[in-house]
C-alpha cells in the first residue's frame, strides 16, 4: 500500500528535486549567457549584486537610521524604550526583506560562482584589471600575481598542506544542495558529492549581504582546508575569506576573520569566542557579529552528538573535598563489586543447573530468577554473556525480565534482595542496595554511614516531640539537613564509582594518555580532548584508573551547542546521513532534511548481516572474509567499534601473515598517512568509526575491475547512521564496492535490544555453534532495534535540553542586559526598571515598619537617599502613590547628584584638554560608594566635553553596572552548579528532578535580578567622588582589557543518561596556547620587491607592519 502511494504522489525527495529543477534551469541559463562576459564583467556582477541589495533595503534602512537618532536625542524613558522596541522589530523586518531579494539574485549570484568555477578549471591564469584589494591579496598570496596593471588569478594554489589544481564545476544536483542549504534546510549528500563545493554556492550568495557566514566544521584540519580550498574562488569574485582557527582567541587578527565576508572555523571556536565576548569589558574587545547565517558541516556530528555538550570556560576556586572522596571510596567499591562478581558467578552456577533440569521458572528457586539476577547484577560479565548467547536462555531472561518489569516494576525489589546493587545497563543506571549499604558499612562504627535519612519522616518525630525546645528542634533540624546533603553527596559518588567500574571499560569508552583519562567518541573513535564525563562520572574513571583526579573549578561561562546554534537567524547543514534523526532536527531546530539524488547512481552491492552465535565465530569469519576479499586484490575496510576490537583483529591478521594498517584512538595522528593508502589494492585498513566521518577513499581503475573497495562491519553500532557513514566509504560517484556487516548474539546491540523473534528463529532452525544465518528479516529486525535504540537516545537528549533551556533563558536576559551595559545606547532603559524595582522592594519594607524613622534609616543605609520631605504623608498614602512619591524623589536626588560631579569633573577635563592636548583620551575617576572593593571608573574625554558633561555620568554607570552583572552572573552560576547536584538526590523522594530544578532555578534568578537590581542602585546612588579633583591630579585611564590568563576552556560531555546535563565534579581544563603555524607560502623578504606590483621595497609596502 505504502509503494503504491509513493508511486502515485512520489517520495519526499522527487517533490522536493521537481520543485527546484525550473530554479536550476534558469541557472544554467544564466550559466551560458555569462560566458561571453569578460572576467572584469565577471567579478564586477559582485559589485552590482550589493547594490541590488542596498537599494532594496534603502528604505528599511532610513528607517532604522531614523528610529536610532530619536532613541539618541530623547532624555524620556517611556519614549526611549518604545523607539528601542520599534527598532528591534524593524531589524527582523529587515532580515525577512534580505531574503526575499536574496531569492531574487540568486540564480544569477549561482551562475556567476558556477562560470567562476568553470573557468578556474579551463585556465592556468584568469587576467583582469588590478585593483587595491588584488595587491594587497598578492601581498600574501602566491597565486595572485600584479604585473603592468594587471592581476594574474592562478587556478593552482595550497589546501590542507597539499597543492591543489582547480577542476570543479557545479553538477545539477549540486545547485540543488546549495538551494537547499539557502533555504535553511540541511542538505544530505552522499560521500564524494562535493559538499564543500556545494557551500561555496550558499556562502557567496548570502556573504553578499555583508551581515557574515560562518561555516563550521567539526576540527581544525577541516576549517582550515576548506577556507584555502574555496578562498580564492571567493576572493576572485570580491568577498573576504578567513578562517577563525588561524589565530589566537580574543586577537586583533581573529577579529578581522569575523569581519570578513565569509568565515570559516570549527565548532568549538564559534562556541566559545561567543562565551569570551559575553566577559568583555569593552566594546573593542568584542570578536563576534551578529549570528546571521551558518552552515554546519556533518551537521549529525554537530548538533547531535555533541549538541549536548556544554561549552565551558572556568576558573579555579579554593581546593575541595570532593576529589579526594573518590580516592577514599574507591577501596570500598573495589571490595563490593568483587563480592558481586562472586554472587554472579554462583547465580550463573545455580540458573545453569536449574535450567538444564527444566526448572524455568520466575520465581524463588526456579533458573530464570537466578539469571535475571546475574543479569541485573553485572550484565557485561563475560560468562553470562556466553551463556545468554546458548540455545533458548535469552528468550527466558526476557521473559523473568518482562515478569519483574510489569506494573511498574511492582515485584523488582524481589529480584534485587541479595543483590549488593542493580545495574540498568539500556539506562547505564546503578543504584546501590540496602544490603550494599550494609556491605559497605562494615567495619565502621556509623552503619548507616551509606543510608539516606528519610528527612520526611524524621522531621515528622522532631515536631511531635515535646521535650525538644523551638531552639533545640531548629538545631535538630539543621543538623538532618546537613547530614542528609553529606550522604547523599557520598552515595552520588558511590553510584558514579559503579559506574566507571561496571559499565565503562578501558580501551572501549576510555583510554589512558600521559596518566590522563581521555574520552574516545563512539561516533568517530577519535580521542576526544579536553572533554570530561559529567555528574562527577570522570572524577570516578580517574579514580578508578589511580591517576590525579581533576580540580576543582567554578564555571565564568557556559552554553550548549544546541543552544548556541539555535540563536542564528538562518541555520543550515550539510551531511551524508541525516536522515534517520530527521525528527530530531525538525523537533530542536526546525531544520528540515532534504536527500540530494546522487550525480552518478550507486552501484554498492548491500549484503544481509551476517548473523553468528558467538563473538570468536564472527571474527573468525571476519578474518577469512578478508584473506578472500585481499586476495581477488581488493582493498579492505574494516571497521570496528573500540580500540580493543581493532587491536584485537590486528593480532588475528598478523599470526595469518596478512598486512594492514590499523587506525584508532591510540593512532590517531597517522590518519591522513593510513587514509592514503586505504584504496590501494590488496590493502587492508582496520579502523574504529573514524573511518566513517571526514575520510575520502579514492581507488584506481584495477581496484574499481576487481569490485571496489569492500567494508567489513564487525558489529552493528546503536545508530544507523554510524553504519551508513562506514558502508558510504565505499561506492563514491558510482564506484563499485560492497558492504557485509558481521553481527553475533553477544554484541551490546544485540543483547540490548535484539528482539525474541530472533532469538526464537535461531533455536527453531536448530542454530548450532559455527552455523551463520542471512536473511533480510534478520537485517530488518537488527534496525528496528536501533530505531529503538535511537528513539530512546533523542528522549536522553531531549530531557537534557529541557534542563538547558532554563540555563538558556536566564543567560539571555543576562547577557541582553550585559550588552546594553557595555554599549551603553540602551543602558538608561535597563537603569529605570532596576531603579524602579529597588526603591519599590524599600517602600514595601519601609510601609511594613510602621515608623518612618526606621523606613528613613534603612534608605540612607541602603541608597544613601533621606527621604525627609515624605515624612508627613508616607502611610497616609496608598502603596502605589507612597512608591511614585519615593521613586520621584530618589530620581531627583540621583540627577541633582550627578550633576554635581559633572560640575566638578567638566571643567577639569576641559583645562587639561586645553593645556595638554590630545595626551589623554580617558581619565580615571576616583569614584566610589564607600565599599572595601572600589571599581575602575573612567570618562572619556571627548565625549564629556562635546556631551556638555552629561557623558560622565553615563560612563559611570556603564561600568559599575557591567561590574556588578558580571560578578553577581558569576556567583548565581556557583549556585546552578550546586543545584544540579542537589536536585538528583529528588529521585530518591519519587520527585522528578527536572520539575524540581525548573521551580528551584526560576527562584534563585528571581534572586539574582533582585540582587543585580539592588546593588546597581545601591552603588550609583551612594558612589560619589573620593576626592577633590585637581588640573594636576589628573591620570590617564589604563586600557582595561579582560583578563583571561586564568581561565580555563573545556568541553564537558554529559555522559547522555543522567539528569545533569552540565557538570562534572572538577572539570578538566585546557590552557590556551599559542599556535605554532607552519608557513606555507615562500616567506618575502624584507628588501625584496613587493608583490603587489607597487615596485616599493616590501619592508616599505606590505611588510611596514610585520
Amino acid at each position: 500500500m505504502f509503494d503504491f502511494i509513493k508511486k502515485m504522489f512520489g517520495t519526499k525527495t522527487d517533490r522536493e528535486v521537481k520543485a527546484y529543477m525550473p530554479i536550476v534551469n534558469e541557472i544554467n541559463q544564466h550559466f551560458e549567457s555569462y560566458s561571453t562576459l569578460s572576467n572584469d564583467e565577471l567579478r564586477n556582477k559582485t559589485t552590482d549584486f550589493r547594490q541590488r541589495i542596498a537599494n532594496h533595503l534603502s528604505g528599511i534602512d532610513t528607517d532604522i537610521k531614523t528610529l536610532s537618532d530619536s532613541a539618541k536625542a530623547t532624555s524620556n524613558i517611556r519614549e526611549k524604550e518604545s523607539f528601542f522596541d520599534q527598532i528591534d522589530k524593524l531589524k527582523k523586518d529587515r532580515d525577512k526583506h534580505l531574503e526575499d531579494i536574496l531569492r531574487q539574485i540568486l540564480p544569477e549570484a549561482f551562475a556567476v560562482v558556477k562560470e567562476t568555477a568553470n573557468r578556474l578549471t579551463q585556465h592556468d591564469e584568469l587576467e583582469v584589471t588590478a585593483t587595491q584589494y588584488d595587491m594587497d591579496l598578492a601581498a600574501t598570496n602566491a597565486y595572485v600575481r600584479i604585473e603592468d596593471g594587471k592581476a594574474y588569478w592562478k587556478n593552482t594554489w595550497s589546501a590542507g598542506g597539499n597543492e591543489i589544481k582547480w577542476n570543479m564545476v557545479h553538477y545539477d544536483v549540486q545547485l540543488i544542495g546549495g538551494m537547499v542549504l539557502h533555504d535553511g534546510k540541511i542538505s544530505e549528500m552522499a560521500t564524494g558529492e562535493g559538499k564543500t563545493l556545494v557551500a561555496s554556492l550558499p556562502a557567496y550568495l548570502n556573504g553578499l549581504s555583508g551581515q557574515g557566514v560562518h561555516i563550521v566544521t567539526v576540527n581544525d584540519y577541516l576549517a582550515k582546508r576548506d577556507s584555502q580550498w574555496n578562498g580564492p574562488l571567493f576572493q576572485f569574485l570580491l568577498l573576504t575569506v578567513d578562517c577563525i582557527d588561524n589565530y589566537r582567541p580574543n586577537s586583533p587578527e581573529r577579529r578581522a576573520a569575523y569581519q570578513c565576508d565569509i568565515t570559516y572555523g570549527t565548532n568549538n571556536e564559534f562556541g566559545f569566542d561567543y562565551l569570551r565576548d559575553n566577559m568583555v569589558t569593552s566594546p573593542d574587545e568584542l570578536v563576534q557579529g551578529k549570528h546571521h547565517y551558518a552552515m554546519v558541516d556533518e551537521v549529525d556530528s554537530v548538533l547531535v552528538d555533541d549538541a549536548r555538550t556544554p561549552l565551558i570556560i572556568s576558573g579555579p576556586i579554593p581546593q575541595g573535598s570532593d576529589e579526594q572522596e573518590y580516592v577514599d571510596l574507591k577501596p570500598r567499591v573495589e571490595r563490593l563489586v568483587e563480592a558481586q562478581r562472586k554472587l554472579v558467578t554462583n547465580f550463573i552456577v545455580e540458573a545453569k543447573k536449574l535450567i538444564a533440569e527444566n526448572i524455568i521458572g520466575t520465581g524463588e528457586g526456579e533458573g530464570g530468577l537466578a539469571l535475571f539476577r546475574a543479569y541485573r547484577a553485572l550484565p557485561k560479565n563475560r560468562a553470562l554473556i556466553k551463556y545468554l548467547s546458548e540455545e533458548g536462555n535469552k528468550v527466558i531472561l526476557q521473559k523473568t525480565e518482562n515478569h519483574y518489569m510489569q506494573e511498574q516494576s511492582k515485584n523488582m525489589h524481589i529480584a534485587d534482595e541479595p543483590l549488593l546493587f542493580t545495574i540498568d545497563e539500556k539506562n547505564r543506571d546503578v543504584e546501590l542496595t540496602e544490603k550494599g549499604a550494609e556491605y559497605m558499612a562494615m567495619g565502621m562504627e556509623d552503619k548507616d554511614f551509606f543510608v539516606l535519612p528519610d528527612i520526611g519522616t524524621e522531621i515528622h518525630k522532631m515536631e511531635r516531640d515535646d521535650s525538644l525546645s523551638v531552639q533545640e528542634k531548629a538545631e535538630a533540624k539543621e543538623k538532618l539537613i546537613q547530614d542528609y546533603t553529606a550522604k547523599s553527596k557520598r552515595l552520588h559518588s558511590i553510584n558514579q564509582l559503579l559506574k566507571a567500574y561496571t559499565l565503562f571499560e578501558k580501551d572501549v569508552d576510555y583510554i589512558i594518555v600521559n596518566e590522563e583519562v581521555k574520552i574516545v567518541d563512539e561516533q568517530t573513535g577519535r580521542i576526544m580532548e579536553g572533554r570530561r564525563y559529567s555528574d562527577g562520572l570522570h572524577q570516578a574513571l580517574e579514580a578508578k584508573e589511580s591517576v590525579k583526579v581533576g580540580e576543582q573549578t567554578q564555571t565564568y561561562a557556559t552554553v550548549t551547542l544546541q543552544n548556541y546554534f539555535r540563536m542564528y537567524h538562518k541555520l543550515a547543514g550539510m551531511t551524508g546521513t541525516a536522515e534517520t534523526e530527521a525528527g530530531e532536527f525538525w523537533q530542536i531546530y526546525k531544520l528540515d532534511v532534504s536527500v540530494i539524488p546522487t550525480n552518478r547512481p550507486i552501484i554498492r552491492k548491500d549484503m544481509e548481516d551476517y548473523v553468528f552465535k558467538t563473538a570468536r565465530e564472527k571474527y573468525n569469519a571476519v578474518i577469512e572474509e578478508i584473506t578472500q576479499l585481499t586476495q581477488a586484490g581488493r582493498p579492505v575496510l574494516v571497521g570496528t567499534t573500540s580500540v580493543e576490537i581493532s587491536e584485537m583483529l590486528s593480532k588475528m591478521l598478523r599470526l595469518r601473515g596478512i598486512a594492514h594498517n590499523v587506525l584508532n584512538a591510540k593512532q590517531h595522528a597517522r590518519e591522513a598517512d593510513v587514509v592514503a593508502e586505504a584504496g590501494h589494492a590488496g590493502r587492508v585498513t582496520i579502523a574504529t568509526n573514524m573511518a566513517g566521518r571526514g575520510t575520502d577513499i579514492k581507488i584506481s581503475e584495477d581496484v574499481k575491475i576487481a569490485g571496489g573497495l569492500a567494508i567489513i562491519g564487525t558489529e552493528r553500532h546503536e545508530s544507523r547512521r554510524v553504519d551508513r557513514q562506514l558502508r558510504g566509504r565505499s561506492g563514491r560517484q558510482g564506484d563499485p564496492g560492497s558492504s557485509q556487516f558481521f553481527v553475533s548474539l553477544e554484541d551490546d546491540l544485540m543483547r540490548l535490544f535484539q528482539s525474541e523473534r530472533i532469538a526464537k528463529a535461531m533455536d527453531r532452525m536448530g542454530h548450532k555453534e559455527g552455523d551463520v544465518i542471512q536473511h533480510s528479516m534478520i537485517t530488518k529486525s537488527i534496525e528496528r532495534a536501533q530505531k529503538r535504540v535511537e528513539e530512546n537516545n533523542f528522549g536522553i537528549r531531549k530531557r537534557l535540553l529541557e534542563y538547558d533551556d532554563v540555563m538558556n533563558i536566564q543567560r539571555e536576559a543576562i547577557y541582553k542586559k550585559r550588552n546594553n551595559a557595555l554599549f551603553g545606547d540602551r543602558l538608561s532603559v535597563d537603569l529605570s526598571s532596576m531603579f524602579s524595582s529597588a526603591t519599590e522592594v524599600i517602600v514595601l519594607q519601609g510601609r511594613a515598619m510602621k515608623s518612618f524613622d526606621e523606613f528613613r534609616t534603612m534608605s540612607i543605609a541602603e541608597l544613601g537617599f533621606d527621604p525627609e520631605n515624605l515624612q508627613d504623608n508616607f502611610f497616609s498614602l496608598s502603596e502605589d502613590q507612597a512608591i511614585e512619591a519615593f521613586q520621584v524623589a530618589f530620581m531627583e536626588y540621583y540627577n541633582n547628584k550627578n550633576q554635581k560631579i559633572s560640575d566638578v569633573i567638566l571643567p577639569i577635563i576641559r583645562d587639561v584638554k586645553e593645556k595638554q592636548g590630545n595626551r589623554f583620551k580617558r581619565i580615571s575617576l576616583p569614584f566610589t560608594d564607600g565599599s572595601t572593593h572600589p571599581l575602575p571608573v573612567s570618562a572619556d574625554m571627548d565625549e564629556a566635553i562635546e556631551s556638555e558633561g552629561r557623558s560622565i555620568a553615563r560612563d559611570i554607570e556603564k561600568t559599575i553596572t557591567l561590574a556588578l552583572i558580571d560578578d553577581k552572573w558569576k556567583e548565581h552560576l556557583r549556585n546552578m552548579d550546586d543545584l544540579k547536584d542537589a536536585v538528583q538526590t529528588a529521585s530518591f523522594e519519587q520527585k522528578d528532578p527536572l520539575v524540581i530544578y525548573k521551580m528551584e532555578a526560576y527562584s534563585l534568578f528571581e534572586d539574582l535580578v533582585r540582587k543585580i537590581n539592588h546593588d546597581v542602585t545601591a552603588y550609583l546612588a551612594k558612589g560619589n567622588m573620593a576626592i577633590a579633583m585637581e588640573a594636576e591630579q589628573v591620570r590617564e585611564a589604563k586600557i582595561q582589557k579582560t583578563d583571561f590568563s586564568r581561565a580555563r576552556i573545556h568541553k564537558d560531555d554529559s555522559e547522555g543518561y543522567d539528569d545533569d546535563p552540565h557538570r562534572t565534579g572538577p572539570p578538566a581544563t585546557t590552557v590556551e596556547k599559542p599556535v605554532t603555524y607552519v608557513r606555507s607560502e615562500k616567506k618575502i623578504g624584507r628588501n625584496d620587491p613587493c608583490p603587489c606590483g607597487s615596485g616599493k621595497k616590501f619592508k616599505a609596502c606590505h611588510g611596514a607592519h610585520e
